[in-house]
């Protein structure tokens, strides 16, 4: 028979490893928004409009039951500022991403950092209006026309988990926007 501490150390290890294997099976979920409502100055980059500033703040409290692990963002100041909430909010720091003007590097990039988390992660990605799509289908996501500039509302959330493709759920959060910005409409 094993003394105690050997049979202990060896039952510890297995259920280690089995929650190790579970942890590398449990799916990925990547919340995408784009920023919040922006200031019209300074043109070069702007801050929150008061009602982006709420929009914010509804971020952080649609996902306040949520374990974050990941915000990133650009570093631009208005996706900073979408964050900031929820970052204070869950205790994470955002990994900022540049955003320059070759949009197709900044998608490679944002996905390649989304990739980095650990299986079962919960990553939110705060970017803009010509770039959620792209980085969606770059993580394998549906092809999605680019948001409207009047489009703030929309939450996509992206589940990838090792079984089958990736699925994206489509919701809102915050107040409605102003109008349906394209003529599209959302089922709210």
């Amino acid at each position: 028979m094993m003394p105690l501490p050997h049979a202990l150390t060896l039952i510890l290890s297995v259920f280690g490893a089995a929650a190790t294997i579970q942890a590398q099976q449990a799916p990925m979920v990547v919340v995408f928004v784009r920023h919040a409502e922006k200031a019209p100055a300074p043109a070069d980059d702007p801050g929150l409009t008061d009602a982006g500033r709420t929009r914010a703040a509804a971020l952080a409290d649609a996902l306040s039951d949520a374990r974050v692990d990941a915000i990133i963002t650009t570093a631009v100041e208005r996706t900073r500022q979408t964050a900031a909430p929820l970052a204070q909010k869950q205790h994470v720091t955002p990994i900022v991403v540049q955003a320059g003007a070759d949009t197709p590097a900044h998608v490679r990039a944002v996905a390649a950092v989304v990739r980095r988390q650990a299986a079962g992660s919960l990553v939110v990605v705060v970017g803009h209006s010509n770039t959620l799509p792209g980085i969606i289908a770059a993580l394998g996501g549906p092809a999605l026309p680019d948001l409207c500039d009047g489009e703030y509302s929309r939450l996509f959330t992206l589940v990838l988990s090792g079984e089958g493709p990736p699925r994206l759920i489509r919701s809102a959060y915050g107040a409605p926007d102003a109008a349906e910005p394209c003529g599209r409409t959302m089922v709210r």
